[in-house]
């Protein structure tokens, strides 16, 4: 799987910006690919998106974007588009699935802000992708096609390729030998979106908050509908596979994200929790389902690129939800693409070899804090109690992240 050879080669040690004389192509068109996209057109790349479904949409509700990727979003002139199109939580909550109770507490909003220098918003993924799908064509530059797979790339003229074709990648396999497929984690997420107003009132909030019991945990967050701009809930509600009811799931559904959810199929797995989420559960009149899958952590930049093609996003480092990152660490990935594509006198197979070398270790020590956080958010028995005494004790200082909102 090669890439044809640039039409004319750059002069060894240009000062000239070299991306200005690269073709990329960029496989895949959601968050990562659009990110991915619109850092090599501000490089002073050519570069055609290829999205393989019929149109540039993007499936789930809600994301949450914390300061180390609003931060990035600003530099490159979304700050405003952003806050308009956001919500901004000012605390998060951590409750006890079974008692309601509050175990531990943050603030956000200013808080943030002042800390880290940038906000955490949580914002509707389609309001995401729009946003960086019109940034994207305010380049000249671009191109975007849609029905479009990318499954070899020598048949497409490219100087380098960007593959951001997400978890189940077809382009893998030019960087990664002996790939294999993506593993199943075992969990299910269960994903629903309200109109606030449509809420009882008891059941509405503006923060992040998170229930954590047993074999399962649900994260609630107010988003900013694409259409109508008033704030809705996004609900996420994670258990294992063992606990629902296994009727109700299809053998094959591994790279489906919205499956359609029978009534009562989970309900036995949340028996247990307290009344208030359950009522809040239960007042969610539609849910979708999809199947988590990861890999392991990343051990070396090898896993990233190779020759002329990088991979971003979760094409190469695909990461469970527990720590809210995986759209934060492909904007991350995009944004270190663009600084390196910058550097003139460079071929393009050290390019991307720089952004390989920049960017592994990061996505790795972030893949290995959702694996942990999983299993904290999951905990039965003593470990489950202790975490709790842990929440009560050092809430405020657990809940922080300097290591992942500086970076």
């Amino acid at each position: 799987m090669t890439l044809s050879a640039p039409a004319t080669p750059p002069a060894p040690h240009s000062h000239a910006p070299q991306a200005a004389r690269l073709r990329v192509l960029v496989a895949g068109g959601g968050i990562g690919g659009l990110a991915a996209a619109l850092a090599c057109a501000r490089s002073g790349c050519s570069v055609q998106v290829h999205e393989q479904a019929a149109a540039f949409t993007e499936v789930g509700a809600g994301v949450q974007l914390g300061p180390n990727v609003t931060r990035r979003l600003q530099a490159w002139g979304l700050g405003e588009a952003l806050a308009r199109a956001s919500a901004q939580p000012q605390r998060l909550v951590v409750r006890s699935a079974l008692h309601g109770g509050v175990l531990a507490q943050r603030a956000l909003g200013d808080a943030m802000q002042r800390a880290y220098g940038a906000p955490y918003l949580t914002v509707h993924r389609a309001a995401l992708h729009q946003l960086l799908r019109q940034a994207v064509q305010a380049h000249p530059g671009v191109g975007l096609s849609t029905g479009s797979a990318v499954h070899d790339l020598g048949q497409h003229p490219a100087d380098i390729a960007i593959a951001a074709d997400g978890l189940w990648s077809a382009l893998r396999r030019a960087v990664v030998d002996s790939d294999t497929a993506p593993v199943p984690t075992g969990h299910l997420a269960y994903r629903a979106l309200m109109p606030q107003q449509a809420l009882p009132e008891p059941l509405r909030s503006d923060d992040v908050t998170v229930w954590l019991g047993p074999r399962l945990h649900a994260v609630r967050y107010p988003v900013r509908d694409p259409s109508s701009g008033e704030l809705a809930t996004n609900l996420v509600l994670v258990l294992h596979a063992q606990d629902v009811d296994a009727a109700a799931l299809p053998a094959a559904e591994a790279s489906r994200w919205d499956h359609a959810v029978r009534e009562g199929e989970w309900q036995r797995a949340v028996a247990a929790a307290h009344a208030s989420l359950r009522q809040l559960l239960d007042a969610m009149p539609r849910w979708q389902r999809w199947a988590l899958h990861d890999r392991a952590p990343l051990h070396s930049a090898a896993q990233m690129a190779r020759g002329r093609v990088a991979l971003l996003g979760d094409a190469a480092h695909p990461m469970r939800p527990y720590l809210a990152q995986g759209a934060g660490m492909a904007i991350e990935d995009a944004y270190e693409l663009e600084r390196c594509l910058r550097l003139s006198g460079l071929p393009p197979e050290r390019q991307l070899q720089r952004y390989a070398q920049a960017r592994w270790a990061r996505n790795a020590q972030v893949q290995a804090r959702s694996l942990r956080n999983g299993r904290i958010f999951h905990a039965t028995g003593v470990v489950r109690l202790g975490r709790d005494l842990g929440l009560r004790l050092l809430g405020e200082r657990l809940l922080d992240q300097p290591w992942l909102y500086r970076g």
